[in-house]
């Protein structure tokens, strides 16, 4: 059976805390559905606190299609995506965004910020949460649980 991208969000998700690193994962798929890339957070391995799994995923795929815009693209997040990412995925035009678990702390789409609905945003992608929420909350709380004991 072939993997969604959403099991693939979540593969590199696990891969990503298996690296020490937050379990985010992202897929971006083009217009026809191909996966054009998938990522998992590397802000520890790359010493960049703007190294998060969207931003890996969404600059990927620009270069995968060579452009700056991903028109008809999906974005696919295990975690709804922080305000920074949420502007990005606006500025590369995806169009929709697709989610797992909700942030009610960090997140920029349904909490937070509200990127989308703000009168300086460019772009409003639809917008779908929800999406294997209780699989990908479970392996952020085991992720932060861990630490804790540590």
């Amino acid at each position: 059976m072939t993997p969604t991208p959403m099991d693939l969000a979540l593969e590199a998700a696990r891969a990503a805390a298996a690296r020490g690193e937050v379990p985010v994962g992202a897929v971006v798929t083009g217009p026809d559905g191909a996966v054009l890339a998938v990522a998992g957070n590397q802000v520890e391995a790359d010493c960049d606190a703007a190294a998060h799994a969207e931003l890996l995923a969404l600059r990927a795929a620009g270069a995968v299609l060579g452009s700056p815009r991903l028109t008809g693209c999906d974005l696919w997040v295990t975690l709804e995506p922080c305000p920074m990412c949420a502007t990005a995925a606006g500025l590369f035009r995806v169009r929709r965004v697709l989610f797992g678990a909700y942030d009610t702390k960090g997140g920029g789409i349904e909490h937070g910020p509200r990127v989308f609905e703000t009168a300086a945003n460019l772009h409003r992608p639809e917008v779908i949460g929800g999406l294997r929420e209780r699989e990908a909350a479970s392996l952020l709380r085991a992720f932060f649980a861990e630490r804790r004991q540590a």
